[in-house]
Order: structure tokens, then sequence, then C-alpha cells
């Protein structure tokens, strides 16, 4: 057989649209700005995703896991645990942003409607417009706060009945299946909307906002680090994980999370490595994909950092009281979509619409979303690995601080962890 050229990926074709999209911005400034055009129409498209992704993986998600009460011990630890976690991790990212300001100096345009919606209305308000009047008008304005509601409340309501609502979590999950589907179409598109506004970008604002996408990257990136060695580091020490055994089992799908930036597809070695590492079956195979849901600990981080950094780019105040209002939002929004490459995007933009703050900030992230993506995908897979092992710590097995354990007796829980005393 000849030798065959390797096809280049789309992680590829957004790399090469990247550089060609600065390269023309630069040498052409006046025909780049018309090319805003591409970026447009590929952020119409991701828009379009936000309202039934959302409703599809909150409902299916919800309802799959059964009858609350059936969820049991376990998962209310899970549950406790995943809130936790992914708060600090909220306000890492809000520190971080406030700390670096990366976006400073790029100049977005506001928009007709400049500012935040919420800074002149009340507490009272804000509350009284989480709850919706009507779920169809909700999706229609891009309410995400108002579909995240009516999502939890008819998830919660179709697991109470059981089976009789087993068609309609169907059709959820079904939706589900679609719009990420849908979504990998739209990234089809990526390339051509990076390149738009890449060179709309630098035509418009020059090479220097080249420096804000570097910071931002940098801000990002240390962000992770002190998230991971300080707060998730306390977090062993607090549960009495053996950190080297740890590390020597969760390295291989943290590699594969970081170099596909889908978790997804290190799911079936973690669930494998977690259990090797001592965690009881039964814990693993619930916790860890219930932390694909609700544990996104490197995703809620990215999204705090780049909602602030859309707002700082388009002279946009955010209170701090706003930004608290904003990290609710994104801790709800966040739930059910991870695994899928660039889906925090979309996630950002029903925030970044909800705030009333420039989508058009998104062209200007997608640029270098791919190195932000790899980031954020291992540390959301290292946090659920970490997840399922803290949980099991906590109903009271203890995990051998020797390196080897033999594959052969998996099936023998017993040998691999003993109950604490």
């Amino acid at each position: 057989m000849g030798w065959q050229m390797k096809r280049p990926s789309l992680t590829t074709w957004i790399l090469i649209a990247l550089v060609a999209g600065i390269a023309f911005g630069a040498a052409f400034p006046a025909p780049a700005v018309k090319m805003g055009l591409l970026g447009t129409i590929f952020l119409r498209l991701i828009k379009s995703i936000i309202a039934p992704l959302l409703f599809g993986t909150l409902v299916s998600g919800i309802a799959g896991t059964g009858n609350v009460k059936t969820m049991g011990r376990i998962g209310g630890k899970a549950i406790l645990y995943f809130e936790i976690v992914t708060t600090v991790a909220l306000f890492v990212g809000l520190g971080a942003v406030n700390l670096v300001r990366p976006g400073e100096g790029v100049q977005l345009q506001k928009g007709a409607a400049p500012g935040v919606a919420q800074t002149s209305a009340s507490v009272e308000q804000i509350v009284e417009h989480t709850f919706p009047t009507s779920i169809i008008d909700s999706m229609a304005k891009g309410e995400v706060l108002q579909i995240v509601v009516f999502s939890f409340l008819f998830g919660t309501a179709c697991a109470s009945i059981g089976s009789k609502a087993r068609s309609v979590v169907g059709f959820c999950e079904s939706l589900s299946q679609v719009m990420f589907q849908y979504t990998n179409y739209v990234m089809l598109a990526a390339p051509l909307g990076v390149f738009g506004a890449m060179a709309a970008t630098v035509g418009d604002k020059g090479i220097k906002v080249l420096a804000n996408l570097a910071k931002l990257v940098g801000t990002l990136y240390a962000a992770q680090a002190f998230f991971v060695i300080v707060v998730l580091g306390l977090v062993t020490v607090i549960a009495r994980i053996p950190v080297r055994r740890f590390i020597a089992h969760v390295k291989e799908p943290f590699l594969i999370a970081y170099s596909t930036a889908s978790s997804e597809a290190a799911l079936p070695r973690a669930l494998e490595n977690m259990e090797l590492f001592g965690v009881p079956k039964h814990i693993v195979s619930f916790v860890l994909p219930l932390g694909y849901s609700f544990n996104l600990d490197g995703s809620t981080l990215y999204l705090a950092l780049a909602a602030m950094f859309v707002a700082q780019a388009a002279g946009v105040h955010v209170p701090f009281t706003t930004q608290l209002v904003m990290m609710l939002t994104l801790m709800l929004t966040s739930k059910g979509v991870a695994g899928v490459p660039r889906a925090s995007l979309v996630i950002l933009a029903g925030t970044l619409a909800t705030f009333n703050l420039p989508i058009e900030g998104i062209a200007v992230i997608l640029g270098v979303d791919t190195l932000m993506d790899m980031c954020r995908t291992s540390v959301n897979l290292l946090g659920n690995c970490l997840a399922t092992a803290v949980v099991g710590r906590w109903e009271g097995y203890r995990y051998h601080t020797e390196s080897a354990i033999q594959t052969e007796t998996l099936d023998a829980v017993d040998i691999l962890v003993e109950p604490e005393v």
C-alpha cells in the first residue's frame, strides 16, 4: 500500500483559518472588515443551538437519574461535592479575569443595546425574571435561565411519574443527540467563521488585538493550574487520597482528554482505571458519568473567565453582584453538555445573550478556543476522576497506597478496597 496523506482535522483547519484571517486582516484592512459577515453567520447558527440543546440535555439528564429517592445516599453526596467544587472553580475564574483583565483594550462593539441588562434591576426583579411564563417565549428570546428552570422542573416531573414519561424522556434524549449532531455540522463552518472574524477584528483593531488573546490563553492555563494544584490538591489531602497512585491511574485518560478535547473519548479508560485505583464498581459506574453532566470544573472556570473577558473587551463594567448572578447562570447552564468539543461556546453564547453582552466576543475567542478547549476538557476529566475517589472515601472505603493492583481482582471489591472501621 502506498503512503496516504492524513486528512486535516477540524482543529487543523481552524488554526489555518486563524493564521489566514490574521494575515488577510493585516494586509488588506478595508476588505477584511467586510469579511465579518462570515463570522456573523456562524454566530447566528451557534445561537440556534442553545434552546433545544439545553432543554433536551437537561430533561433527559435529570429524568435519566430516576426518582430522587432511588438515587440514594451516593447520589446526594456526589451532587453536594459537585456543586461545592464547581462553585470554587467559578470563583477562581472570576478572580483570575478580574486580576489580569485580559480583555481591556480590545474595544468590541457593544451592539444596539450596550451594557448589562441586570445592572439596573433589583434583586427581586432578577429573581422574578428567572421564572418563565411561557417556555416558547423564553426559547424565542434566548432567556437561558428561564429555559433551565423550566427544564429542571419538567425533568423532575418526568422522573417522578416513571414509566409513563418514558416516551417524553426518549424524545428529549433523541433531541439532545440530534442537537449534538447539529452542533457538529455547525462546527464544520467554524474555519470560515474564524477566518472572517479574525480578518475583520485585525482589519478593524489592528494586530495589537493578538496580545489580548495570548493574555487570555495564558490567564486560563494559569487559573486551571492553580485550581488543579491548590483546590484539587487540597481535596486529596482532606479526603486522604493517595496522590501518587491517583496520578498514575488518571494520567492516561487525562492525556486522551487533552489531545482530543473530548472527555467522552477518555470515559472508557477512566472507568477502567478508577476501578483499578480501588473505587468500587457501583460507585465508579454511577458517579463518573453523573459528573460528566454536573461536575465540569474546567469548563465552569473557563466560562467565568471568558464571559468577563467579553465584558472587558466591550468596555462594559459588570458590578460584583451581577457577576454573582452570572456565576449562578453559568453553574446551571453548564450542566449536561460535557464531552463535546467546543460545547462551552454554546453555553457562553447563551450567557452573553442573557446579560446583553456582545456575542461577537465569541468570534474573537474562537480563534484560540482549541488551545483552551484542550485545557478545560482535561481538567473536567481530572475533576470527575477525583470526585469518584472522594465519594468512595465518604462511603467508608480506604485506598491502598501500593502502586500495583492486579486487574484480575476487579470483581472482588473487598480485596481492592476495605471499608473504614
